[in-house]
This record gives C-alpha cells, structure tokens and sequence, in this order.
C-alpha cells in the first residue's frame, strides 16, 4: 500500500503538466498562470531538497526544450526554485491557505527573476518592467490557480489517513 500515495502524487503532476500544455496556451495571457511551478513545488515540500533540485532540473530542462533560444535558463531557475522550496517547506508549508498563495506567489517570482536574468534576451527597462509588473502579475495569478487547484485536488495530494 505504499505506492498509493506515489500513484496519487503522479496523478496530480500528470493534471497539473496536462492543465500547463493545454489551458495555458488557450488562455494567452501577458501574465499566465505556470502550472509546472504550482507542480514543482508541490513535489518539492514532500522530498528532500537534493531531489527537489534534481526534479526542477528535469522539469526545467523539459520544458526549455520548446524554446531553443533560452534553452538552460528554465532549468537553472527550476533547479533553484525547487531547493529553496523544499529547504523552506518547515516555514512556509502548511494547512493555511494563505500561506500556501504566500509560497505559490514567492516561487513563481523568483523563478520568473532567475529565469530573465539567465535569459539574457530582456535588458534595460524592459527587464525592469518584466520584473516589477509582469512578473508579480504572473506570480498573483499562479498563486490564485495554485490555491484553488489544492482546494480542488485535496484529495490527491494529502496523504491518506487510512
């Protein structure tokens, strides 16, 4: 019975990579919702934070394969992000919906902060306006959709008490 909470994690990461390449690009938003973070660190709070680091790389790495151009960008800001999250998770993780739209919001900018400074193809005020404006925006929105799909998913992602 010890895999069943393993089935129900991938269950959820497969919604929440499938939600990611389908409702995303559907919606077309300067500020979109990034639904493999909200996964990233939903895993990242349950494992230690070598393997976190390790998921994000992979996660990070997948996802820069559509986009050449910034390729390793993704997977450093992934690999990060995953390691703070999952050496943070004492603090931040817990049953509080708000703190939970605190860490949602926090991961998402400072991927998006990591991720167009790695980048390099955003300079000047540009970049100052991705990070002060759209990147908040983005990181407000994904902590909006984080909290509502552990309200929805509750099921699958707490571990069951049976």
């Amino acid at each position: 019975m010890r895999f069943v909470p393993l089935l129900r994690g991938l269950a959820s990461f497969a919604l929440l990579v499938v939600l990611h390449y389908t409702l995303r690009p559907l919606l077309g938003w300067r500020a979109p919702m990034d639904f493999l973070l909200i996964a990233l660190l939903l895993i990242a709070v349950r494992v230690r934070p070598g393997m976190a680091a390790v998921i994000g790389f992979a996660i990070g790495f997948v996802a820069d394969s559509l986009t050449p151009a910034a390729l390793g960008a993704g997977a450093v800001a992934m690999t990060l992000v995953g390691y703070g999250a999952s050496w943070l998770k004492a603090v931040f993780f817990a049953d509080n919906i708000a703190l939970n739209a605190f860490f949602f919001f926090l991961g998402k900018w400072a991927f998006d902060i990591i991720y167009f400074l790695a980048e390099r193809r955003v300079g000047g005020i540009e970049l100052v306006q991705q990070l002060i404006l759209w990147s908040p925006l983005s990181a407000a929105v994904t902590a909006l959709a984080g909290v509502v799909l552990l309200v929805v998913m509750r099921p699958l992602v707490e571990p069951s008490t049976a």
